[in-house]
């Protein structure tokens, strides 16, 4: 069993990180996927991460959204740990009620939209504050409405996602999303499926959604453009570990590991 006495059981203080990634290891068998992670996010902050396939970037994002479980170390979300609990003054893994009760802090925005298909663009935004939140249809629909006016969706609100581009279903997605009112949003690859002359519809909408909301932000891309144009901080992921952080400008200006400027120069060449 793994001695959870270095981990605190909350963290505090002003400038305490809005996620922090404390040693976290994932590993499936013999294959270790992250390494004794550690990764702060401040509130407010955008950061994007980048890497090669395998490199342990959607892991990060799945283990916040509790889709996958942690072999070590502690994820906190606000202070707070999201992967443990504490009992009897100690830190002991969560159960699967104290995890529900977290996870409404968290939005994500996955590659493949998973809209529901036999619900509107409307209902598929209110469902979550309706069944999760606990708020009144009244109220769902003036949030929701709201976020899809946002979103440039509103007047496909009665559309179901079958008739509706992939760029106007990624766009509802993140409008769903935004109606749990999380503190963090994660975004995993949410152009890729998409064509390329939609891209730019989805790209607009998280652009707004950096400069006009105060929200913390995780992005898996591999859109090297976007990540420099919108992002805090950017990270380079290999092997499990970071590599490589910094500014945008600094990390893809003039990178500092041999194996960032790999990648980089990798990708360069492909586009």
């Amino acid at each position: 069993m793994q001695d959870m006495s270095g981990f605190p059981l909350e963290l505090t203080g002003e400038n305490k990180p809005m996620v922090s990634f404390r040693k976290v290891r994932k590993s499936y068998g013999s294959l270790t996927v992250l390494d004794d992670l550690d990764l702060d996010v401040s509130a407010g902050e955008m950061v994007s991460i980048i890497g090669p396939s395998g490199s342990g970037k959607t892991t990060v994002l799945r283990m916040l959204m509790t889709l996958e479980e942690i072999n070590g170390g502690v994820i906190y979300v606000d202070g707070k740990p999201l992967t443990h609990m504490e009992k009897n003054g100690v830190l002991v893994p969560a159960n699967e009620r104290y995890l529900h009760s977290r996870r409404s802090d968290i939005g994500m925005c996955f590659q493949h939209f998973n809209l529901f298909p036999h619900m509107t663009a409307l209902e598929n935004c209110m469902e979550g504050p309706v069944q999760v939140l606990g708020l009144s249809k009244a109220e769902a629909r003036d949030r929701s409405e709201e976020l899809l006016e946002m979103v440039g969706m509103i007047a496909k609100k009665d559309q179901h996602p079958s008739r509706l581009s992939g760029g106007q279903q990624q766009r509802v997605a993140i409008a769903r999303a935004l109606a749990m009112r999380p503190k963090v949003m994660l975004f995993d690859e949410v152009t890729s499926a998409l064509d390329p002359e939609v891209i730019g519809e989805v790209t607009n909408v998280i652009r707004q959604l950096v400069s006009e909301h105060n929200l913390t932000m995780l992005m898996v891309t591999h859109q090297m453009g976007f990540a420099l144009d919108i992002s805090d901080r950017v990270c380079f992921f290999y092997g499990g570990k970071i590599e490589e952080q910094g500014r945008p400008a600094d990390l893809f200006g003039n990178p500092q590991r041999e194996r960032t400027q790999q990648f980089l120069s990798a990708v360069k060449e492909a586009v």
